[in-house]
């Protein structure tokens, strides 16, 4: 049998008086042909427009390639000073005399991870993407299966990688939700690699090149993370700023200009700071009940998360916030640390938006022979008087 144990408030000075429920205007209506707008701590989506629509990326792609490099340099695999070989084949495909996005890097000599990687996210280098792939998957073909691999694993559906550049290939395609899922996985899995996203300018072999993502001069809370353009994709960004504890990623698709997709970020992002906020409720290990335990050395239990709980909600409305916690009418030991007991609802504004698992804090073990029975005897007196 299950029961609700508590219904409370979750913030701490919370007046008991009604609150009511703040104005928020609709989004912002983009010149983008898809759009989203997510919150990079809890993953929610605060607005979308054809966010799982299927797009070609550009160099938005380099995302990709960006993240599967940052995985091996994490898992000690690949080296930041290591010196990798320029191919004829990356030369040829993204170097100066492709025409494309180029890091300027000379044939058949070699180059730091270090430097690769600020060439590809800061000046966005083909070459630079290339060299990469090469080196971490022995040919960019074998890269890009990698590529799609990751993409699955990540939970990115729509995502399909021939290359590791965004150049046009047949068949290669994202969303806008799936880019916001990846630079939520870079900025969350590789936080000190994720910095030199905000770097807004680097230079090679004696060419000073700057960032593309022009938000980075515009507005100080902007420190990533990717611009994107061939005339098939349009003009794209993939950004990210922190505000006040809040980080928000956008990702704008299909624009007519560098001005237009700047200007469509800086107005997507603004709305999201102004009107919500990211509201922790729980922390992991935090006891939220103390429950009666029968049968047992203890003869209480404290009930806590594995995982903070944090939400995204319209700022200034935590009074909208409830929770509710359900678990057994009856606790019997043994019963392990760590083990689901019961879970906490969370609402917002009567509607369920969070459930997560209520797990004992600490171990119970059963009582002696003797104790067990004493506390059988009680549960059926009770039982048989309806006493609690």
């Amino acid at each position: 049998m299950i029961r609700v144990l508590a219904s409370l408030f979750l913030i701490s000075c919370l007046s008991a008086a009604a609150h009511a429920q703040p104005i928020i205007p609709a989004s912002p209506d983009l010149a983008a042909r898809a759009w989203v707008l997510m919150d990079a701590n809890t993953g929610e989506v605060i607005a979308e427009q054809n966010a799982e629509e299927s797009l070609a990326p550009a160099s938005l792609t380099k995302l990709m390639t960006a993240y599967l490099a940052f995985e091996e340099i994490d898992a000690g695999r690949m080296g930041m000073d290591e010196q990798v070989l320029v191919s004829e084949n990356a030369w040829q495909k993204g170097g100066a005399a492709s025409g494309g996005s180029t890091m300027f890097l000379p044939p058949n000599e070699s180059a730091t991870v270090s430097d690769l990687l600020r060439g590809m996210i800061v000046q966005s280098g083909n070459d630079a993407s290339i060299a990469l792939a090469e080196h971490i998957a022995g040919s960019e073909e074998a890269f890009a299966d990698l590529m799609t691999q990751t993409a699955r694993r990540l939970g990115l559906n729509s995502s399909y990688f021939f290359n590791s550049t965004g150049l046009p290939a047949e068949g290669h395609q994202t969303s806008a939700i799936d880019m916001a899922l990846l630079a939520q996985a870079i900025i969350q899995r590789h936080p000190e690699l994720y910095q030199i996203y905000a770097e807004k300018e680097f230079e090679y072999n004696g060419i000073r090149q700057p960032n593309r993502n022009s938000l980075l001069w515009r507005d100080a809370s902007v420190d990533g993370l990717k611009t994107g353009h061939t005339s098939e994709a349009g003009y794209c960004l993939v950004a990210s700023a922190e505000r006040g504890g809040m980080r928000l990623i956008s990702v704008v698709m299909g624009t007519s200009s560098e001005d237009v997709r700047a200007n469509e970020s800086q107005k997507l992002l603004t709305w999201g700071f102004r009107y919500y906020v990211t509201h922790p409720l729980y922390q992991s290990g935090e006891s939220l009940s103390t429950e009666t335990v029968w049968e047992g050395k203890l003869d209480a239990l404290s009930l806590g998360l594995a995982e903070p709980v944090t939400l995204t909600i319209p700022r200034g409305d935590a009074a909208g916030l409830s929770a509710e916690l359900v678990v057994p009418e009856i606790l019997r030991a043994p019963i392990e640390q760590g083990q689901a007991i019961g879970q906490v609802q969370i609402s917002y504004r009567g509607e369920l938006v969070h459930e997560a698992a209520l797990i004992a804090q600490h171990e119970v073990q059963a009582a002696s022979f003797f104790g067990r029975l004493w506390d059988r005897i009680q549960l059926f007196l009770m039982n048989l008087f309806g006493k609690s």
